[in-house]
């Protein structure tokens, strides 16, 4: 356990970092010089009104002529802000300006936060839409269920680039890859696995669809929220936990984990005891992904079950579910083909990716990053390691080629695009 004084010690430098030198994490850098008289005559008036011009005639020329297609925006109400709740959009600015320093290190894209205050959905989803042109992409961040999923349908639907909820499908991405390898190594099949899903919010909905995109089974998962197992006798659930309703006579945690396969946690912390854990079959995955402190730490899992493969949120256990591991290389491939949507096959080309790097041998360089001196496809090491290089060029070309191949991308892959 970190004592007191290590936490105080942490919040000073977590606080110390955010504000010195500099206020925030991000800024505006120049691409082009600014030294000259020539040169501002070339950037501003009246150079600027070439490409003015030939955007007006051909308006996909923007991505010639201006950093669109380079650009993603980050953009949240704060009504969801990690773990914190909801505490607003200025509370969430430090959050999207992180993400904005992921887009930026770990696939070069450059970002912008955008906090959106609003009274209403349509408000928030007018706003976005509004301003979605100027971007190549736009990542929702840190917005509460249910509203997240009406927010993002909506503005799929009315935005002309790709819009992608990470706390959704980044989160079930990662988290479909590690479970995939993970029952994998446990000798299991996903199809004939009993799934326990224990939170009903946005990444839990969305873990489970794509699990269920990936062969799981639906009757076989059973989903929890505060008020026990979602089940169909309940009159109390809106139409996404409907979706997961299940016809038993199940009502507790302990009721639908016994035999259990898989766990996933994205509730709160401790809510998995040790007795629960002890009632799952053989050879069991458990995914706790509550941040910072997950449903059952895994020494504690690990006395329980020796025969088991835990993941959690946490980057100081292995098998950190990670959603950097993905969102900066699916925008990455989606934005080099210019995809209109991320759609289903992109989403599960990203997981096919992860999965298989997971498998390679590891190089030194992530070795030494990760502080380890070895790393083996094994129940240790079954998610690729966030400052691995590969993943860059592994996932945004399986991206880009199935938003290709899916028919949602505006133009061809170059044959040689990532392939060192």
């Amino acid at each position: 356990m970190t004592q007191p004084s290590q936490l105080d010690a942490f919040r000073q430098q977590a606080l110390d970092y955010h504000a010195e030198p500099t206020p925030g994490k991000i800024e505006i850098a120049l691409t082009k010089p600014a030294e000259t008289v020539t040169d501002l005559a070339l950037a501003y008036s009246p150079g600027v009104a070439e490409p003015v011009r030939e955007i007006a005639q051909n308006i996909d020329n923007v991505y010639k002529y201006t950093a669109k297609g380079n650009m993603v925006a980050v953009i949240s109400n704060g009504t969801a802000i990690l773990g914190l709740g909801n505490l607003g959009p200025m509370a969430s600015k430090p959050v999207m300006e992180g993400k904005a320093l992921l887009f930026k290190k770990f696939a070069g894209l450059d970002s912008i936060d955008i906090e959106v205050k609003h009274r209403t959905i349509d408000e928030f989803v007018d706003t976005v839409a509004n301003i979605a042109d100027t971007f190549g992409g736009i990542n929702l961040e840190d917005i509460k269920a249910p509203d997240c999923f009406e927010i993002e349908s909506r503005l799929i639907e009315r935005c002309d680039v790709p819009v992608f909820h990470d706390d959704q499908h980044g989160t079930a991405i990662v988290t479909a890859a590690g479970m995939l390898n993970a029952i994998e190594l446990q000798g299991k099949n996903l199809k004939e696995s009993t799934i326990v899903c224990l939170g009903a919010g946005a990444a839990a909905v969305a873990c489970m669809e794509l699990l269920i995109k990936c062969g799981a089974q639906r009757e076989k998962i059973y989903m929890l929220d505060r008020k026990g197992v979602i089940h169909t006798r309940r009159d109390d659930l809106n139409e996404y936990k409907q979706l997961f309703a299940n016809n038993t006579d199940k009502r507790t945690l302990e009721d639908v984990i016994e035999g259990a396969d898989l766990f996933l946690g994205v509730s709160g912390p401790n809510l998995l005891s040790p007795d629960a854990l002890a009632l799952m079959g053989d050879k069991p995955v458990v995914f706790a992904c509550s941040n910072p402190d997950p449903e059952i730490r895994p020494e504690t899992a690990h006395k329980v079950r020796s025969d088991l493969i835990m993941g959690t949120g946490r980057s100081d256990y292995p098998n950190q579910v990670n959603n950097v591991i993905c969102f900066p290389f699916i925008f990455r491939g989606a934005l080099d083909v210019r995809a209109s949507e991320i759609n289903d096959e992109m989403k599960l080309a990203a997981v096919e990716a992860i999965r298989k790097l997971a498998k390679e041998p590891v190089p030194e360089q992530v070795l030494k990053a990760a502080g380890v001196t070895s790393l083996e496809f094994g129940s240790q090491y079954i998610i690729p390691k966030p400052m691995d290089p590969r993943l860059l060029p592994r996932v945004a070309r399986a991206v880009a080629l199935a938003a290709v191949e899916s028919g949602v991308a505006r133009i061809e892959l170059p044959n040689d695009y990532m392939l060192g």
